[in-house]
């Protein structure tokens, strides 16, 4: 590990110099990529350099130590040695962690699709909280956020709302909210108040650029229609609804919340990249073992991933066993307890196959 440390260091200070050379500042190209390689090896440099310090004060601390005839000199050496072992064990923690395997996509933007399942229009209400969930927490980390696609119903839920979140770590963040979401409540239609389950599926794609996945003119189709459901005046009354279908798959996407024709066109061509995208890393990712999708999240679509238990105000994440008495922040957009949870999960079964 130390031999893989120094490396990045290096590869760090030369590119520290270049950053400060003249033609390259004058390049902003240039100057872009090797900021962004910079940037990206920065956490891991400053941390083993944090433990290379550790290390130093340890030798320093031991040969004190060893020369010491004072009694209570020799006791606060010894509580310093133990402090400086402990942050070196975490220091070596934190490394190996930074160190794994990261996964290409979690610097991406994020297509979230959100679709309302069973339960009728409860589901579409659900559906709606759910999305209100998400628009918080993209607040509270200032993303970015864009309404793609929705299908709204007629009491303020969605059937389905398709939305782009633009930020740093979007991918990284949402990638494990991909699968079946379950509430339990008593609608506010119910006079017996007996409480009702249903149920919205969540997917979560990570945004492509043109550069990611190239589409062949030739392989979609274009149609025009006129838009239905809510919008201005002008919705109603002109071709601006697109549907564009990918042939060679059959995946279909349809737009019509814009009045512009070419806007919707851009936004279904933006969902496709996406799904086709995910598609090609779902295909690569069937190639291997169980274990090795089990550990990167494939995002199963019906596997029933987190339940909302309104009535008792918790909230259990299925896949870790983790359960939280404060469902109204949650729902209010404080998801950030249970995506660290899922994150350390994930990286505690990365280091697990790593060591193994």
């Amino acid at each position: 590990m130390i031999e893989k440390l120094e490396a990045l260091r290096e590869r760090y200070e030369a590119l520290s110099q270049k950053l400060a050379d003249p033609e390259v500042i004058a390049d902003p190209g240039q100057m872009q990529r090797l900021a962004k390689a910079h940037s990206e090896l920065e956490e891991v440099v400053t941390a083993y350099m944090q433990y290379r310090g550790v290390e130093e004060d340890l030798v320093t601390a031991r040969e004190m130590l060893a020369e010491t005839r004072d009694a209570g000199e020799e006791s606060m050496l010894r509580e310093e040695i133990k402090q400086l072992e402990n942050k070196k064990e975490s220091l070596q923690q934190q490394l190996r962690i930074l160190l794994l395997p990261k996964d290409p996509n979690d610097d991406k933007n994020v297509i979230l699709e959100i679709r309302a399942g069973t339960g009728g229009e409860e589901a579409a209400l659900f559906a709606a909280d759910l999305f209100r969930m998400y628009s918080r927490y993209s607040e509270s980390r200032g993303w970015k956020m864009e309404i793609l696609s929705t299908n709204p119903t007629e009491l303020g839920g969605f059937k389905e709302i398709i939305v782009s979140f633009e930020g740093a770590g979007a991918y990284s963040a949402l990638k494990f909210e991909s699968g079946v979401h379950r509430v339990q409540r008593v609608p506010e239609t119910e006079a017996g108040g007996r409480i009702h389950t249903s149920a919205a599926s969540v997917i979560v794609l990570p945004e492509a650029e043109e550069v990611d996945v190239t589409i062949d003119p030739n392989d979609i189709r274009i149609d025009v229609y006129r838009s239905s459901g809510h919008g201005g005046q002008s919705v109603n009354t002109t071709d601006s609804a697109v549907r564009v279908t990918h042939l060679p798959t059959g995946i279909v996407v349809a737009c019509q919340d814009e009045k512009s024709q070419l806007k919707n066109k851009e936004k279904a061509l933006k969902i496709l990249r996406a799904r086709l995208l995910d598609k090609a890393i779902a295909e690569q990712q069937s190639e291997l073992s169980q274990t090795r999708r089990d550990l990167v999240r494939s995002g199963d679509r019906s596997e029933r991933i987190r339940t909302y238990n309104f009535p008792q105000n918790r909230v259990t994440d299925h896949r870790i066993g983790l359960t939280l008495h404060k469902l109204d922040t949650v729902i209010a957009g404080d998801l950030q307890e249970i995506i660290d949870a899922l994150i350390l999960d994930e990286q505690t079964k990365l280091l697990q196959r790593a060591e193994a």
